[in-house]
């Protein structure tokens, strides 16, 4: 039985090490990229259609088509109008495409509707053979 333990806490740990370092390969920006903020018409159908039946919850879409790369992030449902999303940073990595968005709410001197809407924002960059993280 002890022996099933040691075992056990050994693959823990080589497993906490691997994710620590493989972690760190992930935050060292090679480049920032260039992308686009798409408006609702620019974005490709079938990534609308899936926009559509996902936004009203959180989500994280990727679509890729004819050597671009599509982002779409959402924050579900908000109860007013006036939220928007801005791209805090779009940076590769050794492994990795690194999106970092926030959600801003409405200005204070800004006049919301009480109807509630659902914000997200669409980027286009040039398609990299390579896992999209989003933040």
């Amino acid at each position: 039985m002890k022996k099933k333990i040691k075992v056990i806490c050994t693959a823990m740990l080589l497993l906490c090490l691997t994710a620590c370092s493989f972690e760190q390969i992930h935050t060292d920006k090679l480049q920032e990229l260039e992308f686009t903020v798409l408006k609702e018409e620019e974005i490709p159908e079938e990534l609308q259609s899936v926009i559509e039946e996902k936004k009203k919850e959180p989500m994280k879409v990727t679509y890729a088509d004819q050597g671009y790369l599509y982002a779409a992030v959402g924050y579900g449902k908000q109860e007013t109008s006036g939220y928007s999303i801005t791209v805090d940073e779009c940076y590769e990595t050794d492994n990795a495409i690194c999106i970092h968005t926030s959600l801003l709410g409405p200005k204070k001197d800004e006049k919301v509707s009480e109807k509630a809407s659902y914000p997200y924002l669409v980027i286009k960059t040039e398609a990299i053979d390579k896992v999209v993280e989003f933040d």
